[in-house]
């Protein structure tokens, strides 16, 4: 990577990492499906802005973008995100962010089954093995990264994993059908597609309501949506198409960095030796995995946390 790239890489970790505290302190205001909701229809019109003061780019309209757009929005936007949030309800964001960071492990292994041309190689299987391994230290400790409660409640640990299955999943789609399209139109689509199917999840199973919210708890979801979902992912594609996949998923290791000194510093979150143990053994195996030649789905967005 290089030195130019650093800031904006550093920047990006930055922009997640943070989000997910955000997110941490928005679940005790709102129900997770209305915070989700909100959160992708605000992002949602950032992109409809986007394409309206741009003099260079029309809302797309191909069929085949939509269809795919539109499956990458549900498996890999709509489902992960909601599944991330709601385990932090039952853990840290320090804690959640160190588990996401296994997503490259888990998409090289499913990659290895699922695409023809991303075999598992030596070091990849060795790094996936070593991320894994950070985890299950992790589960097997019951860390939850919260002063108030000894051992972690299981289910947000499997609502982490789920979303990785899942995004994971959205990666390997994507690069196999999806890699002709313009990031930002998919994107956009995504988000869009992601949003028409949270909204009315959340209208039936939970309501809309905002009591309990406030003027923090609105700043919150704004910068979630608006720097966290939409500035956080433009950002990705900006790296991606500048500096390379490579140097854009080394945000990867910020990102736990920030989300959890930011939960100790604004939630009063924890960071045990547990944690700085399993977060050692993640990113080792992560670095182990982006030493290899192009890891799988390297070349798309992430998800949004």
């Amino acid at each position: 990577m290089s030195a130019q790239a650093l800031p904006y890489v550093i920047l990006l970790g930055v922009l997640f990492g943070s989000t997910l505290v955000v997110s941490r302190f928005s679940v005790g205001q709102y129900q997770p499906l209305t915070y989700i909701g909100l959160r992708l229809m605000l992002a949602s019109l950032c992109h409809l802005a986007l394409y309206a003061l741009s003099k260079k780019r029309s809302w797309p309209k191909d069929r085949q973008l939509w269809r795919h757009a539109a499956t990458l929005g549900i498996l890999g936007t709509a489902i992960p995100m909601t599944a991330i949030v709601s385990s932090l309800q039952y853990q840290s964001s320090g804690i959640t962010a160190v588990l996401i960071t296994t997503s490259p492990a888990i998409t090289v292994l499913m990659a290895h089954f699922l695409l023809p041309d991303e075999p598992l190689t030596r070091q990849k299987a060795f790094g996936v093995a070593t991320a894994l391994a950070g985890a299950l230290l992790l589960a097997m400790l019951g860390e939850s990264g919260l002063p108030d409660v000894s051992r972690a409640e299981p289910i947000g640990y499997i609502l982490v994993v789920a979303a990785m299955l899942f995004g994971s999943s959205a990666a390997i789609y994507a690069r196999k059908y999806m890699r002709s399209y313009d990031a930002i139109d998919v994107n956009s689509v995504r988000m869009l597609t992601a949003a028409l199917a949270i909204m009315p999840l959340s209208l039936l199973l939970v309501g809309f309501d905002l009591g309990a919210v406030d003027k923090q708890g609105y700043m919150a979801l704004i910068y979630a949506a608006i720097v966290g979902t939409f500035f956080g992912l433009m950002l990705a594609f900006y790296n991606i198409q500048r500096f390379g996949a490579t140097a854009s998923a080394m945000a990867a290791y910020i990102i736990p960095i920030v989300a959890a000194i930011g939960g100790v510093l604004l939630l009063g979150e924890t960071i045990t030796t547990g944690m700085l143990s399993g977060m050692a053994l993640i990113l080792a195996g992560v670095a182990l995995i982006n030493r290899s030649p192009r890891a799988s789905g390297d070349d798309i967005s992430p998800t949004p946390v």
